[in-house]
């Protein structure tokens, strides 16, 4: 776990970046980058805020040309990222794994945080396994919640394409049908999940911030497009720097990020940012492993028949973890 003296040291040794005060340091030894152009997506989701917090940071690195390509969904998020209309980004492991067995050219560089995603259900649904025979909201087939959800049925013992009915909501129209008992459940990301609570629709069922074995693998992870990679080590290996640096400001300074990200629009409720903030734990990149992350889903996935590979050749053909075995040592404090 990074602690704050640990924080600070690694920052004691530069100038301050505007905008949010984070100090950044770049290896002097160290080439600059293969491009100064990179290109992240904006998408409005509390939960990848280290996306939004590296701007200065990746600057520091020597990005001088910092883009964020703005989307509406989390599907077009992983389509944008594929298409090589961005280099980098943040995005949900389940999914990933879905791309990869796809063939899809993206490389899952580093854990970024355990949680965010929770179930919730009506009073009648107080276990993962009271869901069979009713019916789940999800914003699309094949969305980043059906799949997740997926994969929490196939860990219970329940196959997700004939135990429960998928019915296509907004989030929004899924909080009222959940309120009115016309739906038994949905899962939740951040605000939504603190709209929810405060509105006392439904009640969490699982929170993947800390119910195992979700609690013990990552939700989110950074990835970028292949050919990136392969062109731009150096470059990627700044880039995934700048992000981690980012996830340590969201853990040690949640107040100040859900600031940031208020005043720059990544998020609309200052209160729902700052609870989601202090709830997703932004600590582990260093001590979970995130191959495990990807084995783990891979595993539910393939057992339901969602993805042909095996765990195995996933995590060969799809992960790239040099940059952050490097950075680990790099990082430690």
């Amino acid at each position: 776990m990074t602690t704050r003296r640990q924080f600070a040291r690694s920052l004691a040794m530069a100038g301050a970046v505007g905008g949010i005060g984070l100090r950044p340091w770049v290896a002097a030894a160290e080439p600059p980058p293969e491009t100064t152009r990179l290109r992240l997506i904006r998408l409005q989701a509390i939960c990848v805020a280290p996306e939004y917090v590296a701007e200065p940071l990746l600057k520091a690195e020597g990005f001088t040309d910092v883009q964020y390509v703005r989307v509406e969904s989390t599907a077009a998020k992983a389509k944008t990222l594929a298409a090589g209309e961005a280099d980098i980004t943040l995005f949900f492991a389940a999914p990933l794994v879905v791309q990869i067995d796809a063939g899809e050219p993206v490389v899952v560089l580093a854990g970024v945080h355990v949680g965010c995603l929770e179930l919730f259900a009506t009073e009648r649904i107080r276990a993962i396994r009271d869901l069979k025979g009713g019916s789940v909201a999800v914003s699309a087939v094949g969305s980043t919640e059906q799949i997740f959800l997926s994969s929490m049925l196939a860990y219970v013992g329940m196959d997700p394409r004939r135990d429960v009915r998928w019915v296509i909501h907004p989030a929004s129209t899924a909080m009222h049908l959940l309120a009115d008992g016309k739906i038994d459940g949905f899962l939740a990301l951040p605000p939504v999940s603190q709209e929810l609570r405060a509105r006392k629709i439904g009640h969490v069922v699982v929170n993947s911030s800390v119910d195992r074995p979700w609690s013990q693998y990552f939700c989110c992870m950074a990835v970028g497009h292949r050919e990136f990679v392969r062109k731009n080590p150096v470059a990627t290996k700044r880039a995934v720097r700048a992000l981690l640096k980012a996830i340590d400001l969201c853990a040690l300074e949640p107040e100040r990020v859900a600031r940031f990200i208020t005043d720059r629009g990544y998020a609309d409720s200052p209160d729902y940012a700052l609870q989601a903030m202090k709830d997703i734990p932004y600590d582990r990149w260093r001590t979970h492993d995130p191959a495990d992350t990807i084995r783990f889903y891979a595993l539910r996935l393939h057992e339901v028949g969602m993805i042909k590979a095996s765990p195995q050749k996933i995590i060969a053909q799809g992960t790239d973890w040099r940059f952050l075995n490097e950075l680990k040592k790099e990082l430690k404090g």
